[in-house]
């Protein structure tokens, strides 16, 4: 059922953006496009969109669910937003990456923001990056700020192993990285209201602190735990107990419940102004429900990132974002 959606919606965005008739198989497009003029674009443009679904799906599939409940018009950029996210996201994490190699390739994504928004792009590495191809076109058809792209960057310019001061530090870094891409994916629908942003800054920084938290148990060692330092020494806690996640550690459990806490005070906030947004902003806030879930499923466990129920798929979570996208709440 799941590759027949997928299928669907792969097909939705090539109708959508290439304007040519509904095809029932790629083999058969390729070759029939490779006949017609201006044929190769097309084919670029398809399997750019195909490209950024694939990435979103693999790396980040909870969002890949939000995503695909999006109306049609806004997917295909919202699919290379998130896809560009994924990328900048990929190349400083894993323990391997050398930190040079790592600012190496925050420059590149850094500089092909600039790249995106001129002109004449089609003449360099855009055309022939597919993700970056995808984001040309979404700069291209929708007024997006540079400033919130630079930012999904520059947050990453962070060291792995540089922990976190403060809760107010975690909350400003979940704002650079999830906030802003929240914020773009409201320009790509239109929307400029300071109420919605206001929002959306809050469910950005739910989002962030919950992701942050799940990959504790993932990451291990390999870079510092983000449950800030003011709250390691509140509790008597080390670095360590957090990683080793003990189930009858109380201290542990006091840090993840502070940390969790502030995550949920942030989602409550988000959602105050519910009724006052429009369906179409409800829709990009579905990822709401997924950061819901996860600290509802961390609190039934007493706050153990490393139990069963918090590592892993919610398995539940495609029905939870279909039903709430029929009652158009997130």
């Amino acid at each position: 059922m799941r590759r027949l959606v997928r299928n669907w919606n792969c097909l939705s965005l090539l109708n959508a953006n290439s304007g040519q008739r509904v095809v029932r198989h790629a083999s058969v497009q390729q070759k029939t496009d490779s006949k017609e003029n201006g044929a190769g674009e097309a084919d670029k443009n398809g399997f750019g969109a195909k490209h950024c679904m694939s990435l979103v799906e693999k790396y980040d599939y909870e969002n890949y669910l939000c995503t695909l409940l999006l109306p049609r018009e806004l997917r295909r950029a919202a699919f290379a937003l998130r896809a560009f996210n994924v990328e900048v996201s990929r190349s400083v994490s894993g323990h391997q990456i050398e930190p040079q190699i790592a600012k190496l390739r925050l420059k590149f994504w850094h500089d092909s923001i600039d790249k995106c928004f001129e002109s004449d792009s089609k003449r360099s590495y855009v055309e022939d990056q597919p993700v970056l191809r995808e984001l040309k076109h979404t700069v291209g058809s929708r007024k997006l700020n540079k400033v919130y792209l630079r930012r999904l960057v520059t947050a990453r310019e962070r060291p792995p192993n540089h922990g976190f001061e403060t809760i107010r530090e975690l909350e400003e870094y979940a704002e650079q990285t999830f906030s802003s891409l929240l914020l773009l994916l409201l320009e790509v629908g239109g929307v400029r209201d300071l109420q919605v942003d206001h929002a959306a800054s809050h469910l950005g920084k739910a989002q962030g602190i919950a992701t942050l938290l799940r990959a504790i148990p993932l990451t291990g060692r390999q870079q510092a735990v983000c449950v800030p330092l003011e709250v390691l020494v509140r509790h008597g806690v080390s670095q360590e107990r957090i990683i080793r996640g003990r189930s009858d550690d109380k201290g542990v459990e006091e840090c993840i419940f502070e940390v969790a806490s502030a995550a949920n005070n942030h989602l409550k906030l988000a959602r105050q102004q519910h009724e006052q947004m429009s369906p179409q902003v409800r829709k990009i806030f579905l990822s709401a429900v997924a950061t819901d879930a996860y600290l509802e499923r961390l609190r039934r466990a007493n706050f153990l990132l490393t139990h069963k129920s918090c590592v892993g798929r919610d398995s539940m979570l495609p029905a939870r974002l279909f039903w709430k996208s029929l009652l158009n709440r997130y």
